[in-house]
């Protein structure tokens, strides 16, 4: 796939979207909003990609946020009509049935944080700065920030956040549970794509059983959660790699899944 404002590579089952507009930190304007939701659009019936690695263009930025040049002087339908879209791609990262690892090297700021949060997975450089930053705009997270957050680090720390538009730095981030891994800022990118090769070694049908069963259980009381689970788990037993894993485990061997 050749888009304008992002690069996106496929090997060995992983998927690799790097934001390209290194010249303003990534910074995401409404093209590179729709090729977002196109890339993960596509991914839902793509059974060639088992993990998906989200990382950012140069060494000064995962994304900085929005393209601010797109705030002067707006037009109403215009915004709102950026505003379902911006909703809509962060919607279809819980959506994508493949694991999400966001490699994060640089800058993280509004709306680029809210990226990095609607991923199942952050691994962050050692120079990572994070923040949601928009009251110093005048507005709020209208990513998924004001709801993401929260169920990361907390309902105090997610409102200290984003009412001051504070800045972390990587250590911080790793203390509160917003990411969950601090590298070297030079290995971000082989960091998650080295995980992304073990997770897409795994069973690709029990990988995305396992992300539904989390990201849908998380909204679900936990009696229904239970329930969604013990479902996933019964289809699971009737799959050929349940067999070929079981296998593999008697045979002292590695296993080599198919995705059926």
């Amino acid at each position: 796939m050749t888009y304008e404002t992002i690069v996106w590579e496929v090997a060995d089952g992983v998927a690799t979207l790097t934001l390209n507009r290194p010249e303003i930190h990534n910074a995401m304007n409404e093209r590179m909003r729709g090729e977002l939701v196109a890339c993960f659009g596509g991914l839902v019936a793509n059974d060639d990609v088992r993990v998906v690695v989200l990382t950012g263009a140069g060494e000064r930025a995962f994304s900085a946020g929005a393209d601010i040049r797109e705030f002067v002087a707006p037009q109403v339908p215009v915004r709102f009509r950026e505003t379902r879209r911006r909703l809509d791609f962060r919607q279809l990262l819980d959506r994508c049935p493949q694991p999400i690892v966001a490699a994060i090297r640089g800058y993280a700021f509004g709306g680029g944080l809210e990226l990095a949060l609607a991923c199942d997975i952050r691994i962050a450089g050692d120079d990572a700065r994070l923040g949601l930053t928009e009251v110093d705009l005048a507005i709020i997270p209208g990513g998924g920030g004001t709801q993401r957050l929260p169920r990361l680090v907390g309902r105090g720390k997610a409102l200290e956040m984003i009412l001051t538009g504070a800045r972390i730095d990587a250590r911080e981030a790793l203390r509160i549970g917003l990411v969950e891994r601090v590298v070297p800022a030079a290995e971000v990118k082989a960091a998650g794509l080295e995980l992304a090769r073990t997770l897409a070694a795994k069973a690709p049908v029990a990988l995305r059983y396992a992300k539904e069963a989390v990201v849908k259980g998380l909204e679900l009381p936990l009696a229904d959660g239970l329930r969604l689970e013990n479902d996933l788990a019964t289809l699971l037993r009737t799959t050929e790699d349940r067999i070929e894993g079981a296998k593999a485990f008697l045979e002292k061997r590695k296993p080599r899944f198919t995705g059926t």
